[in-house]
């Protein structure tokens, strides 16, 4: 299944109890709103189909694996209840990837900014490549990452989260995401890296499917508030964006 969005594609298929879930954007894999919906109904009509065993959640290309919120679209928002419309977004394909009943192995073959920290620390098991470096620019822009946050803190855990959020600026390298826990493996090639994905979903597709449900209830634990939590977040990325400080950080970022 392929689904073109706003010059990008939210593409799905399933071989041998593996669904492949890829998204793309010509803009470094950006997530505008329409990208973000599809990206969550893919993940969630994947979670009930009884041929999927196991998701691996891709980007395309060869560069960043997501560079986050869109900038166009983060500069259009005009009120409050498009702001929050825009970063439910993201909170859909967190809570998405959260409730979905399989494991989630996330691909990340490159640059994580923002947005796409959270969906590396919201997949189950995320496998990356060194060059993966990572960074959360929100507040360099006037906003913050409160919608991706709680999904970033369970995986790394307060101070290390506390460093990114801070310290929008700086690029923390695969070795340093992979030492704090976000990456579960790191590689020194995209062939490895391939080859260890293919190993994993091979076993997990062979593995009990209810077993893998409870087990991911276990690891989940305690976020059973989280869709009322982000769309909480989503409420305050919301309004922030609208600001004039806000505004102008993006417009410098966009004439970069």
């Amino acid at each position: 299944m392929l689904k073109e969005i706003q010059h990008g594609h939210v593409k799905t298929e399933t071989h041998n109890g593996v669904t492949t879930i890829e998204f793309y954007h010509p803009q470094s894999n950006s997530l505008p709103g329409k990208l973000l919906e599809e990206l969550a109904h893919a993940i969630h009509r994947a979670g009930n189909e009884d041929d999927t065993k196991v998701i691996l959640l891709r980007s395309a290309g060869e560069k960043a694996f997501c560079a986050g919120a869109s900038f166009d679209e983060l500069i259009a928002i005009s009120n409050k209840e498009e702001g929050l419309q825009f970063f439910s977004g993201f909170a859909h394909v967190i809570n998405a990837m959260r409730k979905c009943p399989q494991f989630i192995i996330a691909r990340i073959h490159g640059k994580c900014v923002g947005g796409g920290v959270g969906l590396a620390a919201a997949a189950d098991y995320a496998i990356a490549v060194e060059g993966a470096e990572i960074k959360l620019s929100e507040l360099a822009i006037g906003i913050g990452p409160f919608v991706v946050g709680p999904a970033v803190e369970r995986k790394i855990g307060a101070s290390a989260f506390g460093h990114l959020a801070i310290d929008a600026t700086m690029w923390r390298s695969a070795d340093w995401a992979k030492r704090k826990g976000l990456y579960a493996e790191l590689h020194s090639s995209v062939t490895e890296m391939d080859e260890s994905i293919a190993r994993l979903s091979h076993a997990l597709a062979h593995s009990n499917p209810q077993a893998m449900s409870e087990l991911k209830k276990v690891l989940w634990k305690g976020t059973e508030n989280w869709d009322h939590l982000l769309i909480e977040r989503a409420t305050i990325t919301g309004k922030l964006v609208l600001s004039e400080f806000t505004r102008n950080a993006i417009r410098k970022f966009k004439a970069k």
